[in-house]
């Protein structure tokens, strides 16, 4: 199946956005199939979040009013009361194959970012990431699913800032017709989304057939 292209508002910024695409391929595939942990190959249905969203390319257009957001800073913490969350990130690099790597599978604790895109309470939509499970035992993100709208989890920020969010909407996806352009698209405003597994776990291709993702806005 073919990925939706990811979204563009105007041409001179296609060759940036298939850039930020292609460098997260992963994101859907390898990144939360925590019971194999030595995957790490790209898959032509994964997912494409955009273009990184702090570049000047991506500033929000005049007519949409970006709302309440704060400067870029490095996220420093999650924490979801609700589900226990208290987790440090790591930030998801772009590693030698041109995919975005995953965070250790061996450190069930532990969430990762979208670097190259917005960081959490920027204006954009920053991407946060863990593992349902490992090859061992259950992960960050196990619980996930029990999160619900008005829910409000907080992330904190290397510039002393705790930026909250509450919940819009949590949904299911199968990852063949995972609607990438509404998950990855950028906003005008200060959106998350955190990602992870779910659905069954296929052991002919090592991967869970679907993903889970908590819509969010900050506060």
């Amino acid at each position: 199946m073919a990925v939706p292209p990811s979204p563009a508002d105007n041409p001179s910024r296609t060759k940036v956005m298939v850039i930020g695409a292609v460098a997260a391929l992963v994101l859907a595939i390898s990144l939360f199939g925590g019971n194999d942990t030595a995957s790490d190959t790209a898959s032509s249905d994964a997912p494409r979040p955009s273009r990184p969203a702090h570049t000047a390319a991506a500033a929000p257009p005049a007519a949409q009013p970006a709302g309440k957001h704060l400067p870029r800073s490095r996220p420093v913490r999650l924490l979801i009361p609700k589900i226990s969350v208290d987790a440090p990130f790591t930030e998801l690099a772009i590693g030698r194959t041109g995919q975005l790597q995953p965070p250790p599978a061996d450190d069930t604790n532990l969430v990762g970012w979208h670097a190259e895109g917005a960081s959490p309470g920027e204006a954009g939509t920053s991407i946060i990431a863990g593992h349902v499970d490992t090859a061992t035992s259950a992960a960050v993100f196990a619980d996930l699913g029990e999160l619900e709208k008005g829910d409000v989890f907080r992330v904190r920020r290397a510039d002393g800032r705790t930026a909250s969010f509450v919940v819009d909407s949590v949904e299911t996806f199968d990852k063949e017709n995972f609607p990438s352009r509404r998950v990855y698209a950028d906003t005008a405003q200060a959106q998350v989304r955190l990602i992870t597994c779910a659905g069954d776990y296929d052991r002919t291709v090592r991967d869970y057939t679907d993903n889970l993702v908590v819509f969010a806005h900050l506060a």
